[in-house]
């Protein structure tokens, strides 16, 4: 094989990650300047990550139950 063909087949063999666009919790489009990073996901604010980390906790006591 030639190796642009090498190349091509391995671009076509990788999945394209999908970029998160809005926020977990409240849905919003996450500007490029107003971002908060943690635990891998992106969020709109501060705000908006205690509000799924306290929302996605009662969900999780809620199926214990």
């Amino acid at each position: 094989m030639a190796p642009e063909a090498v190349k091509e087949a391995q671009a076509e063999a990788k999945p394209k990650a999908e970029k998160q666009t809005n926020c977990l919790a409240c849905n919003k489009l996450i500007k490029k300047l107003k971002k908060y990073y943690r635990d891998g996901k992106f969020y709109c604010s501060k705000k908006c990550w205690r509000a799924f980390i306290i929302k996605s906790k009662a969900s999780a006591a809620e199926e214990k139950k």
